[in-house]
């Protein structure tokens, strides 16, 4: 194709076939390699909801952190329920619409519909096939733990039906996980199991901050099989590190990969120590792969520890998304305060970070940015809609000092974006047409400026604004001669073929490798 390409562009100047030949590489996908080497760059948007007639302010979700959220890809709908408001904990239900742009409030109050009670802390998975969410855990202080609020309840909620179902009264004693907070929960709709790790086991024996209180006790990985309704036990905690041996933690991320059915954590946190490993588990072979034990010196090249992290995983693509937000803690929070977004190439096995912001969450922050994208925060929620290729982010905690009960209602987009197909095939008809009006401005000025002003200019993209720019000079070629443009010691064809084949050459750069002459100027193999 590249030397048909070559001959029509170079050899015969034939720039309407040339077109036709890269529309026809577009369409037939060669542009793909290209396009999957672009970085990507982060497209935030803040979803400003329709309000529902006479509801007002109660037409959304309030301000919260702790809150749970999944969306259902197929309807394009996310659901959220609970969180802490700064005072108290929520039982209320919501639904958004993608589509509609709308929130529905499902329930006020789960608890009066034989849901679950008043929560945060918890954790959400939804059966996208089956349409059904689960719900597991929770935090509670220490003022009201006694032996019967300390049982880990676990409710599903069918979204066909909108009724909720006690699935256990208390987990532990059905084989299960005890009571935990902050742990994590995935759902493998192909197998119908659910697969629960980490997470805090909250005890009467004091407060669960209080460092003079027994030794923190963590829960371990468990799976949940929603046919039958049984749990088992798959890894202990384990303080050891042995290959087969996984170290449970609060805070960290847990994603399943439906296509190579493996289980991927990392980060987190135990007691007071940030964890940075990050380690793979086969839910078929039963098998612990250790990805990074964390000690390496990755000079950066990693999302920081100690800092609050969302993942999200995007199987087709084998990627993971990480969101790195604000620290918990305090002495870490005011030096460097920052949203930084990464990505994980399961297949290469990189991290690359797509963009990282060193805003500062301080008075002057420059609000312009502030509109621009989220400010940095913990107790936020973010799921992924892996079919449109979009992420939602809802609430969270700032964590202002001067104002410790504060917590965030804003609801976020955020597309990772590179250039598409379609993209592609206008920008080289732009080049192509760039380099038609170049050569007929020597010769016919008359024609090249209606060609200028119809044919060029339906392919010039005036939201950027260098091509727009660069367009804008192009009529003052209609003044030069053709001496202008001719190179001294250069005929009018030399000069044509060469600027032709650096055409060429700059369109080859959007084949694949595997296609592409040896790099080098073809002028250079021509000769006078």
């Amino acid at each position: 194709m590249l030397t048909e390409l070559h001959d029509k562009l170079v050899l015969k100047g034939d720039f309407d076939g040339s077109e036709e030949l890269i529309e026809k590489a577009v369409n037939d996908g060669l542009f793909s390699q290209y396009i999957s080497q672009q970085e990507y760059k982060p497209q935030w948007n803040q979803i400003i909801p329709k309000s529902t007639k006479g509801d007002g302010e109660d037409s959304r979700p309030g301000m919260r952190g702790g809150h749970q959220m999944v969306i259902d890809v197929q309807s394009e709908t996310v659901y959220l329920f609970g969180g802490w408001d700064g005072t108290q904990d929520l039982a209320d239900f919501w639904a958004y619409s993608v589509r509609e742009n709308q929130w529905i409030c499902i329930s006020r109050d789960t608890e009066k519909e034989g849901g679950p009670s008043a929560r945060s802390c918890h954790k959400m998975c939804i059966d996208t096939q089956r349409r059904q969410i689960y719900t597991l855990g929770r935090y509670l202080d220490s003022s009201v733990r006694n032996s019967k609020s300390l049982k880990s309840d676990f409710y599903r909620y069918d979204i066909d039906t909108n009724t909720w179902s006690l699935l256990s009264e208390d987990t532990s004693s059905n084989g299960g996980p005890k009571l935990v907070f902050d742990h994590q929960m995935c759902m493998d709709s192909e197998k119908h199991m659910i697969y629960t790790f980490g997470g805090r086991i909250l005890t009467c024996n004091g407060n669960v901050d209080d460092s003079r209180a027994s030794e923190p006790q963590f829960s371990g990985l468990f799976a949940f099989d929603c046919q039958t309704q049984t749990w088992k036990l798959l890894r202990e905690d384990s303080c050891n590190a042995g290959p087969e041996d996984i170290q449970s933690r609060i805070g960290h991320c847990m994603l399943f990969h439906s296509k190579n059915r493996c289980l991927y954590v990392f980060g987190g946190q135990r007691s007071k120590t940030y964890l940075n490993d990050f380690f793979s588990y086969d839910v078929d072979s039963d098998h612990v792969e250790i990805i990074s034990d964390g000690t390496k010196k990755d000079s950066g090249m990693v999302p920081m520890t100690g800092f609050t992290q969302r993942a999200t995983i995007d199987p087709e693509l084998n990627e993971i998304h990480v969101l790195s937000g604000l620290s918990k803690d305090k002495e870490k929070r005011e030096e460097n305060v920052r949203n930084s977004f990464w990505i994980y190439d399961i297949v290469r096995n990189s991290w690359s970070c797509v963009y990282k912001n060193d805003q500062a969450s301080k008075e002057n922050t420059n609000k312009s940015l502030q509109e621009e994208e989220p400010c940095p925060r913990f107790a936020h929620q973010l799921v992924y809609d892996e079919l449109h290729k979009v992420h939602y982010l809802f609430g969270g905690n700032p964590g202002k000092s001067c104002s410790p009960k504060m917590r965030l209602d804003d609801f976020w987009s955020l597309k990772l974006c590179r250039p598409s197909k379609e993209y592609l095939l206008r920008h080289c008809k732009y080049l192509i047409r760039k380099h038609r009006f170049e050569e007929r401005a020597q010769t016919e000025p008359l024609t090249a400026l209606k060609y200028l002003q119809n044919d060029l200019f339906v392919t010039v993209d005036h939201s950027d604004p260098e091509e727009t720019k660069e367009f804008q000079l192009l009529p003052s070629a209609l003044f030069k001669s053709s001496k202008d443009f001719t190179p001294l010691g250069f005929s009018d064809v030399d000069h044509t073929y060469a600027q032709r084949s650096q055409l060429f050459d700059t369109l080859v750069n959007f084949f694949p490798d595997s296609m592409t002459p040896p790099k080098g100027n073809l002028v250079d193999l021509i000769t006078h």
